[in-house]
């Protein structure tokens, strides 16, 4: 079982690394691939020095599986190479996502619809994936009209750079920068690049790939996302109108008996998700679990996750966990 990462010594990727060794996974060589300045390096991986690669070399390699994160321009350029010889190619980018003839997947909501033939698979924007976890149970129970969501998104989701631009403004050093403006003690609506019609791009990937995961184009839906100075991982507050009317408890145990969700709703306690409880689990958290008093059958839902856990390394490699499961590897 070979396991290709590409991107093995970024943010995402060293998080991929430390799932597979967390989950078990059966692989017998790891291909950590990277950009020709960190070819020639070593990374540790249960215990054992491995060297970094080019991506080319992998290629040949014919591994099982390719897991990208790297960036939509490596994707687009070799994602179709690994195909060709068979490997699996599980897309952390977002470069694939939209295309009719590849899978968006989050395994607990779409696995289903995976075959043997689909090659390239594409793994969706960490925000997504967290709503979509809590949005699918409600969805087939009372079918959604329109979601109304904000984000509160960590500076791991832009990566090292963002993480080290916090961490030098809190010492009171002045480094190399990744965002247009200060992100200790402030917060920012932007993530992505704008839109002429005034929406950001990380936006409108919440609105198209919602509606692709969950087979739906008639929800409508309405973001804004936020830049926060945190480390541990995206919340979102989310209002959803349906279309039929729900219980309150009976959503609550939807919730509580679906995959991948950990109810944290006890307000009497001062118990809800919150990323800094969120930071290195594999779980979605829903809690503020509340009708909507403006508005008939409308629900608010605060969902939290970590968004280089389940917001990208997890869910790629459950990705792969169900292609084994469905025993396509020969």
């Amino acid at each position: 079982m070979k396991v290709a990462i590409v991107g093995a010594t970024g943010l995402v990727g060293s998080v991929m690394l430390k799932v597979l060794d967390e989950h078990n996974f059966p692989l017998t060589v790891l291909l950590p691939v990277a950009s020709e300045k960190s070819v020639g390096k070593k990374i540790i991986f249960r215990g054992t020095d491995i060297q970094v690669i080019g991506i080319k070399e992998a290629i040949t390699a014919k591994p099982d599986f390719a897991i990208f994160s790297a960036g939509a321009t490596v994707s687009s350029n070799f994602a179709p190479e690994f195909a060709k010889t068979g490997t699996f190619v599980i897309d952390n980018s977002s470069q694939w996502r939209m295309f009719p003839n590849v899978p968006l997947i989050v395994p607990e909501v779409n696995a289903h619809i995976l075959k043997p033939e689909n090659k390239i698979i594409a793994n969706p924007n960490c925000s997504t994936i967290q709503m979509v976890i809590a949005l699918a149970p409600l969805h087939k129970k009372y079918k959604i009209k329109r979601v109304v969501v904000s984000t509160y998104q960590s500076v791991t989701g832009t990566g090292v750079k963002a993480v080290q631009q916090l961490k030098n403004e809190r010492a009171g050093v002045d480094g190399e920068k990744a965002y247009p403006h200060q992100i200790d003690l402030n917060c920012f609506p932007h993530g992505g690049i704008f839109m002429p019609d005034g929406y950001t791009t990380e936006e409108q990937k919440l609105v198209n790939e919602t509606r692709k995961i969950l087979s739906d184009k008639t929800i409508q839906i309405t973001a804004t996302v936020v830049r926060v100075p945190i480390m541990g991982g995206h919340s979102e507050s989310v209002n959803v109108e349906f279309e039929n009317d729900f219980d309150l408890k009976e959503v609550t145990s939807i919730l509580k008996s679906s995959k991948g969700i950990i109810v944290l709703d006890n307000p009497n306690t001062n118990e809800y998700p919150m990323p800094l409880f969120a930071e290195g689990k594999d779980e979605v958290f829903v809690g503020r679990i509340r009708r909507d008093l403006s508005r008939e059958k409308c629900l608010n839902l605060w969902i939290v996750a970590d968004n280089l856990r389940k917001g990208a390394a997890t869910n790629a490699i459950q990705i792969a966990e169900y292609i084994l499961q469905q025993n396509w590897i020969k």
